[in-house]
């Protein structure tokens, strides 16, 4: 009797993102995953009862990946920190466009839509930066991260390229305007 292949969750986790990287999350199943695999569907079944939950760490993998994407942005220096996160996100869109797409622009109907822990990390430095109430600083990265967004999913669907340049300038032209119109206001008041 030969062998019984052992599969690590790790190595199926890898080998899932690969598939989503290269074939987008519609390609992601149990066939192709066990053909890349070079095994039954069994070993995916023995560390995972489900797809969904394969998914769920295909998720948590990809974001993973993103975070990278914003810690070498913030370590780069090349921006102050706010906006860095703002860059990392267009480049990661750029960079990974189907892990972009997966974890950015897939339907979220039926998931926990509160805050996430970098969405607020984000709206506190605007708080700090600016002097700025909690309520005003989330309206105002709600705004900007909706340009920034928009720009990113022009990257992931390859609708259109800008120059680095350029997209940091219309990030800084937004969040300026923003602050402004949000800051006047505050002294009309």
């Amino acid at each position: 009797m030969p062998p019984k292949v052992k599969m690590s969750k790790d190595d199926i986790i890898k080998t899932a993102v690969e598939i989503v990287r290269e074939h987008g999350a519609e390609a992601l199943n149990a066939r192709a995953l066990a053909s890349c695999l070079n095994c039954s569907t069994q070993p995916i079944f023995s560390n995972f009862s489900t797809m969904k939950e394969l998914q769920n760490e295909v998720i948590a993998y990809a974001y993973d990946i993103f975070s990278c994407f914003i810690k070498r942005e913030v370590e780069s220096d090349k921006y102050p920190k706010y906006k860095a996160f703002g860059m990392a996100y267009v480049r990661f869109a750029k960079d990974e466009k189907e892990l972009f797409k997966l974890l950015f622009m897939r339907d979220r109907t039926d998931e926990d839509m509160s805050p996430s822990l970098d969405f607020e990390e984000s709206v506190k430095m605007v708080m700090q930066i600016n002097n700025i109430s909690y309520e005003k600083a989330r309206l105002i990265h709600l705004e900007i991260w909706t340009c920034v967004h928009g720009i990113a999913v022009m990257f992931a669907t390859s609708f259109l390229s800008l120059e680095w340049k350029l997209i940091s300038d219309m990030i800084s032209d937004v969040y300026n305007g923003l602050l402004a119109r949000h800051l006047s206001k505050e002294e009309e008041k």
